[in-house]
């Protein structure tokens, strides 16, 4: 799922690679993933293999705990004040972080050469620098762990019902981890008086882990989900509006056709089945749209003097367009001024209002054309 998620965000970073959020997102992803391969002893041994013994286990501990600080600085950047909350934890996080890898690289080079492929299994805790790697290491879980959940219980408050949902679902996964970090530190320090004790209590620790890591995942999984719902939606959504806007935008076009910046060939069947890209066709065809409506106003101001053009019915304006281009001349004099009319003000003040307007104004002139051609038959 990592990985999914990396390669999913890394596309969207491509697209917009100045989002400071999607940056640290991705950095988090990836290195989370990394992290996650590298847990796998078959990993961890190949770096010894190619390096030295005890490598494995520092470079684990680094890109995984840089994973975990980049989780709190995600969230930290969400905030309203971004700039300086992100400045202070990035200071505050990036200090902690090399302080503990210094601490766990000292501990490694202090243990003798022959332990240092050591796990929590080995029976050898009762040596000082083994049992601070796996202290130390863990204590900077369970800071890590708490600090990303009460961020993410503290962006839950602001978010909307689904999103606010799937970050709880994390948050108590991120404590569920915290609370087997604890019991790892727990097991180190009953271990070293009694180095093959309480076997039970580590396996019961790591199925705990294993269910709070699930926690975990079904969270990101159901935001990612509704993220990614909603986002299908959108698109649904201006692809229709797209299509309804044609009839309008066409003949608007060929009226004015220095209108059309960056004119489109024709579309493929891949294309039709992109996703990106929807909204900016969608939102240059709208202000297309309004662009041509005001520069057809002084002739539509002509052929309906006493129309009210900028409240009058959308059916009402759809039969003077074609009357006001009859008027229009095919070639405008640049010399010549004509005032600008306000034509179909929305009732809001934004652009799903303007979009609407338009759209109805579309749909009006559509079945006028229709209407009339059923009239010649």
């Amino acid at each position: 799922m990592l990985i999914i998620g990396t390669i999913w965000k890394t596309i969207d970073l491509v697209h917009a690679p100045r989002d400071r959020l999607l940056r640290i997102l991705v950095t988090c992803l990836l290195l989370l993933a990394a992290g996650q391969i590298l847990s796998f002893p078959e990993a961890s041994s190949k770096v010894d293999a190619f390096t030295t013994a005890g490598a494995g286990k520092i470079t684990f501990n680094a890109i995984h705990m840089s994973g975990l600080a980049a989780l709190i600085l995600f969230f930290a950047s969400s905030m309203r004040e971004p700039n300086t909350t992100h400045q202070r934890q990035l200071r505050a996080n990036t200090a902690l972080l090399i302080g503990v890898l210094i601490a766990l690289l000292v501990a490694m080079i202090a243990t003798p050469a022959t332990l240092r492929d050591h796990t929590l299994s080995t029976p050898y805790m009762a040596e000082p620098a083994i049992a601070c790697f796996y202290i130390i290491g863990n204590a900077y879980f369970v800071y890590a762990y708490l600090t990303s959940g009460f961020w993410a219980l503290y962006c839950a408050r602001m978010a909307s019902w689904h999103l606010a949902f799937g970050l709880r679902t994390m948050t108590l996964g991120l404590f569920g981890l915290a609370i087997t970090s604890v019991n790892r530190v727990v097991w180190v320090c009953l271990r070293i008086g009694e180095p093959g004790s309480h076997s039970t209590f580590n396996m019961v620790n790591w199925a705990m882990n294993d269910w709070a890591l699930g926690i975990v995942l079904i969270g990101v999984c159901y935001s990612a989900s509704v993220q990614l719902i909603l986002h299908l939606r959108s698109v649904a959504h201006h692809r229709r509006m797209y299509r309804d806007l044609t009839p309008l935008w066409q003949v608007l076009s060929a009226a004015y056709p220095e209108l059309v910046l960056n004119r489109e060939p024709a579309i493929s069947p891949w294309t039709r089945f992109r996703l990106r890209g929807t909204h900016v066709r969608f939102y240059r065809r709208l202000i297309e749209c309004r662009d041509g409506l005001v520069r057809l106003s002084p002739y539509l101001m002509q052929v309906a003097p006493d129309a009210d053009l900028a409240r009058g019915p959308a059916d009402q304006l759809a039969r003077h367009i074609n009357d006001a281009l009859a008027l229009k001349p095919a070639t405008e004099d640049p010399h010549t001024a004509l005032s600008a009319a306000r034509i179909a003000l929305p009732p809001g003040n934004d652009l799903s209002a303007d979009a609407r307007e338009l759209i109805a104004i579309s749909r009006a002139y559509a079945k006028g054309n229709r209407e009339q051609s059923s009239d010649h038959r």
